[in-house]
């Protein structure tokens, strides 16, 4: 029998003046509230009949099972294994807290599973042994290999931790990564060559001085040699002091490989003149004292936890030339593991690699040192307070929130496995595989990527001519900040209106060196001035409106931007970036009009894991009538169609196809103004919202209805039902909510909300491309 983990005396929790009696009560109620703990099982199809549980489970489980026991690989066409992880633990080196055993370490474990969940969208289970013996955890590790496709070795003690991963990477066909090792090493790793791109070194040069001997840091050493730096160059110490040649004491096989010929004894002596030093021990062993005698520029990373080696305020004040990392994320250049293992895993589990290589570590490495070169977008920004980050001393590494990581680290790794042979199944499509990746991050980057695609397709079929899209509020920083992702995915030519020299200046201060060619068009000096004017004079002379009046009104740059919408001179406009709905959506009414028979309207997307519904009007019409309802229907059809999607309309109210006086006979009318329109649309009404989009509802107790499967088109009988359900969805709903979008409108031409962030105006600004490639294809007799 292996002995079993004895109850482990817990080391004292840190004294970190953050975990504060309130933190720590917090952290308690945080994980007993609800649920007790952090994560549960959730079934991926449902099973709320009689006929699904038979095919879940008795008798129809039967067919998979007999299709695995003839083709082994069927497992991962049939089953979770090739998306779920093991994170395996004793608890023998946790966190700051040390050896508290396994039982104390499954809050940590459960915590890990939910990065891997959220940063790669990969399940875990975690899995705490209670045993000390080498043997008994390499066997039991090794018998979980049918049940998973990747092992996560998490908070084992060196040097134990070596031997089990070593063998089970040996002994197992599936990926084994020891986190705590490999993970720091990749990070680190990055962000050394990063401080030695800043500071004009090169790898080869260094003189690295490592405080820490256990698994973490051995593995740095290791990573760091593979990145150029020379073995004899790094001196490492533990708690007896300098790893030297010949030292005795305190050494195992591991630490030989880094003992050096060298007269230094103390971390003291071994710091003079080094370029760098590498902290994975504990705090305060690191003084100012001891990094004044450091070269110039120093590299100093001291990422013990929860409290650094030396605290990075001293550091600075002792050396200001210093570059500081920790792994702490309250302070610059956290070193997180999260930016590793999750896309890490992601790249391995993809291309059911039978292990995680040097080559595969390394590819994740100079992913995401690339990364951090790369201007930071706004939505990670807004992550962490509105903070601007760029690439520099106190950005060496991506942020932990930059859903870019996932994007690069994870084909980097993938491409790493397939190149080395230790991939058993191929990526043939590297784009394709992006953007499956995209989808991990929420279903408003599956659409919106469908959306890009198409828009780059609707451009190629015409010549590679880009739509051109004209912003009214040329000098707001969201909108700069959009057109510049706008930009970099060519999704439109963009033009803006505003004081040229304005304009400029607000690029420059932000940095936005792609829009340095921008167009910008000023009202005033433009040569279409006057011919605008009098166009708009024609429009509304029966209005009240003389020429003065429309030359001032012309000077407005949203009347301005609907013009040349209006004449072909711009393709579409997204201007209500920093003004209300009202005056926004005003020159656009008066300037371009409505289509023929139009009804302007709001409409909404809702995007959920399995599909998209779309919800109208949301915006304009406070009380429509039954005529607008079904043109407002049309108009929301027309916008599913775009995307190749059956349009199914459900007329909505407060009862279910009664059709009585009131709201419930004009839903009727509606459905059969819709029908007799367009008897090929699949419409019906009035019903309730929970009829029309439940087809157990439906089929169940009105079978006569036409949405067999359910609504994507909710039509509302008013403006405040759509609004306040729309809004309640976003605040409270699972799915996503995306828009308004302006319908009904002769031309393209969408009003964005002043709350709306970057994101959501690179979102409108497709749409709007999307709708303008549509309308010129249907004036030229084709479809897009």
């Amino acid at each position: 029998m292996s002995p079993v983990t004895p109850p482990p005396s817990p080391t004292p929790p840190p004294s970190d003046s953050t975990m504060t009696s309130a933190f720590n009560q917090e952290a308690l109620d945080f994980h007993s509230k609800g649920k007790p703990g952090k994560i549960e099982v959730v079934p991926t199809k449902a099973t709320n009949t009689e006929k699904a549980l038979s095919l879940a489970y008795s008798p129809g489980v039967a067919v998979p099972c007999m299709a695995i026991a003839k083709d082994a690989a069927k497992v991962y066409d049939y089953t979770s294994k090739g998306n779920l992880v093991a994170v395996v633990s004793n608890g023998t080196a946790v966190l700051g807290l040390g050896n508290i055993g396994p039982l104390a370490s499954k809050p940590v474990m459960e915590g890990k599973g939910i990065l891997f969940k959220q940063f790669a969208g990969i399940d875990v289970f975690d899995i705490e042994l209670n045993t000390l013996d080498i043997e008994a955890t390499i066997n039991a590790v090794k018998a979980l290999e049918p049940t998973f496709g990747g092992i996560n070795l998490e908070d084992i003690k060196a040097p134990e931790c070596f031997e089990i991963e070593t063998r089970l990477k040996q002994e197992m066909k599936i990926p084994v990564f020891h986190d705590d090792q490999h993970g720091t090493a990749i990070i680190s790793g990055a962000a050394l060559l990063n401080a030695c791109d800043i500071t004009g070194r090169k790898m080869s040069d260094l003189q690295i001085v490592m405080n820490g001997a256990g698994a973490a840091s051995i593995s740095c050493a290791k990573i760091f040699i593979s990145l150029g730096v020379k073995r004899e160059n790094i001196l490492m110490c533990d708690s007896n002091g300098v790893i030297y040649e010949g030292r005795k004491e305190g050494m195992n096989k591991y630490k030989e490989f880094f003992a050096v010929p060298t007269k230094k004894r103390t971390l003291t002596e071994a710091l003079v003149g080094a370029d760098v030093f590498i902290g994975l021990s504990v705090a305060g062993a690191l003084t100012p004292e001891m990094i004044m005698p450091m070269a110039k520029n120093p590299i100093i990373f001291a990422m013990a936890n929860p409290d650094p080696e030396i605290d990075p305020a001293k550091a600075r004040a002792a050396r200001p030339d210093a570059i500081l990392a920790t792994g702490r994320s309250d302070y610059p250049n956290q070193v997180n593991n999260v930016l590793g293992f999750p896309s890490i895993f992601r790249g391995a589990l993809d291309t059911r690699s039978t292990q995680i290589n040097e080559e595969m570590k390394l590819a994740a490495v100079h992913a995401l040192a690339r990364l951090a070169r790369e201007d930071v977008p706004d939505r990670v920004s807004a992550a962490y307070g509105g903070k601007s980050f760029k690439y520099g001393r106190e950005y060496l590494i991506p942020k932990p929130f930059d859903p870019r990581v996932l994007l690069w680290v994870a084909p980097a790794v993938a491409k790493a496995a397939m190149d080395t042979g230790v991939a058993t199944k191929r990526i043939e499509d590297f784009d394709l595989y992006k953007d499956r990746l995209e989808s991990i991050q929420g279903p408003t980057k599956v659409f919106i990527r469908s959306a890009i695609h198409k828009v780059h397709s609707n451009i190629a079929g015409d010549n590679g001519e880009l739509p051109k899209i004209v912003f009214p509020e040329g000098a707001s920083t969201k909108i700069l900040k959009a057109i510049r992702t706008l930009v970099d995915e060519k999704i439109c030519h963009p033009i803006l209106i505003g004081y040229p020299d304005r304009v400029k200046e607000k690029i420059k201060s932000l940095e936005l060196r792609e829009l340095e060619d921008v167009e910008i068009i000023q009202p005033s000096t433009h040569p279409k001035f006057k011919e605008y004017a009098n166009l708009l004079l024609q429009k509304r002379c029966r209005k009240g409106v003389n020429m003065a009046e429309a030359e001032r009104l012309m000077l407005d740059p949203n009347y301005f931007a609907a013009m040349m919408v209006e004449v072909g001179d711009a393709d579409g406009m997204v201007n209500g970036a920093t003004q209300n709905y009202a005056d926004a959506v005003r020159p656009i009414l008066q300037s371009i009009g409505l289509s023929r028979d139009g009804v302007p309207s709001g409409l909404n997307f809702m995007l959920l894991e399995d599909r998209l519904v779309l919800m109208a009007d949301t915006t304009v019409n406070l009380n429509p009538t039954s005529e607008q309802l079904a043109t407002i229907a049309l108009q929301a059809s027309r916008v599913l169609e775009y995307f190749g999607i059956e349009p199914r309309i459900a007329m909505l109210s407060f009862s279910n196809f009664t059709g009585k006086e009131g709201t419930p006979a004009k839903m009727k009318k509606a459905a059969q103004i819709v029908k007799a329109k367009r008897p090929d649309l699949i419409v019906d009404g009035d019903m309730q919202a929970d009829t029309a989009v439940n087809p157990d509802i439906l089929n169940r107790i009105f079978p006569f209805c036409e949405l067999k499967e359910g609504a994507n088109i909710l039509i509302f009988p008013n403006l405040e039902s759509s609004n306040i359900s729309y809004k309640l969805l976003q605040q409270l709903g699972k799915g996503e909510v995306i828009g308004p979008f302006l319908m009904g409108i002769r031309r393209s031409a969408n009003v964005l909300q002043r709350t709306t962030t970057i994101d959501g105006i690179v979102q409108c600004v497709t749409l709007t491309v999307l709708e303008a490639q549509y309308l010129k294809a249907r004036r030229k007799g084709r479809t897009t």
